[in-house]
């Protein structure tokens, strides 16, 4: 599965997960929406969840790195299936165990893992030094994610951990 990245470039590049990346030729970064090819957007504003079942007619992962005041607009002018990430915490030292406020890496590892393509996700993940981390806080839902057929059955094994959040 390929990886790209819709790349705005306004946050630090020294801690640009989405450049760390590109460094190691594990995702293709674009500068314009335009430029960027149709896939899975993993979008946090979509209304689907993703799931297993988004992996047979697509061959291509696309995130969106800029900034969170920004994404909403960015994200739905992306062509593309649009799926949010379901439950996840981060795993990186700025957002430590917050739900759903994940780096691009840590985007892209999940979805991966939820793909049924774990050892891609422990590859991309190994690239940053808290990748572990990141595995570690979300090996159970991960797991249980990936044991899905479809958007239901993630949303439902979601809400066990929204509630527990709760």
């Amino acid at each position: 599965m390929e990886l790209h990245v819709r790349y705005e470039g306004n946050d630090d590049p020294a801690k640009c997960t989405a450049r760390r990346l590109a460094k190691f030729d594990l995702a293709t970064l674009h500068e314009s929406t335009r430029a960027t090819p149709p896939g899975i957007v993993l979008n946090p504003f979509a209304k689907r969840a993703l799931s297993p079942a988004d992996r047979a007619d697509n061959h291509r992962l696309v995130a969106l790195d800029c900034s969170w005041r920004t994404a909403k607009a960015e994200a739905f002018d992306l062509d593309g299936v649009h799926r949010s990430l379901p439950f996840l915490v981060a795993g990186n030292p700025v957002n430590y165990g917050t739900p759903f406020e994940l780096t691009t890496v840590e985007a892209f590892a999940g979805a991966l893992a939820i793909l049924g393509e774990r050892d891609r996700a422990e590859n991309v993940i190994s690239k940053v030094r808290w990748g572990e981390t990141f595995l570690d806080l979300n090996e159970e839902p991960l797991r249980r994610y990936a044991d899905c057929t479809d958007s239901t059955g993630i949303l439902t094994v979601q809400d066990e951990y929204l509630v527990d959040e709760g």
